[in-house]
């Protein structure tokens, strides 16, 4: 784990295409985070399909995914709303994560959950989906804020930037929030 002043995040973006409003309302993370909360996020496009089998020789995707999951201090999980749940990719990520059985790498880890998506309700439905999965692999997840984004394409800048003073205001909330609640959890 980091030192107290800097806390190392993971961020995991369930959408997969480069230029997504998921991955963009991330980025703009960058300049509205606490100075201790360093974000990185971690690709998941490039993991095989999870399927047991395999464990007896992990691909080395899962292995480098896996690792660097474990040396975070906290994980952020960022998603979009497909068909009224979470991607499959973002769910892929969570079983090569979660497995083998008894060596999870999210067990304990502190979490926040965003969801967001161009339709007014934020990706609701895949945010309490995503929460779900959360609760078993026994990930202390941020309760409030609850954040959804809605409209998020009419909310960034042409440079990626929250243009909105009320979107920006609240994701800095959120991301101070999360900032205590890693170091609450940490204790």
């Amino acid at each position: 784990m980091s030192s107290t002043s800097s806390l190392d995040v993971v961020a995991i973006v369930g959408s997969l295409r480069r230029a997504s409003y998921t991955r963009a309302l991330v980025n703009a993370f960058t300049p509205i985070a606490p100075p201790s909360l360093k974000i990185e996020i971690v690709g998941i496009g490039d993991l095989p399909l999870y399927d047991e089998d395999a464990e007896a020789d992990p691909p080395a995707a899962w292995k480098a995914f896996r690792e660097r999951v474990s040396r975070a201090d906290a994980v952020l999980f960022a998603t979009p709303e497909y068909n009224r749940s979470i991607p499959g990719g973002l769910k892929n990520a969570i079983d090569v994560g979660s497995r083998p059985y008894g060596k999870s790498v999210w067990s304990g880890k502190p979490a926040a959950v965003l969801s967001c998506s161009p339709g007014a309700i934020g990706g609701f439905g895949s945010n309490h989906h995503l929460r779900q999965c959360l609760v078993f692999l026994d990930m202390p997840v941020l309760q409030q804020p609850e954040a959804y984004i809605g409209n998020v394409a009419k909310l960034l800048g042409p440079n990626g930037e929250i243009s909105d003073d009320k979107t920006r205001e609240f994701c800095t909330q959120l991301l101070r929030k999360f900032d205590a609640w890693i170091q609450r959890q940490r204790r």
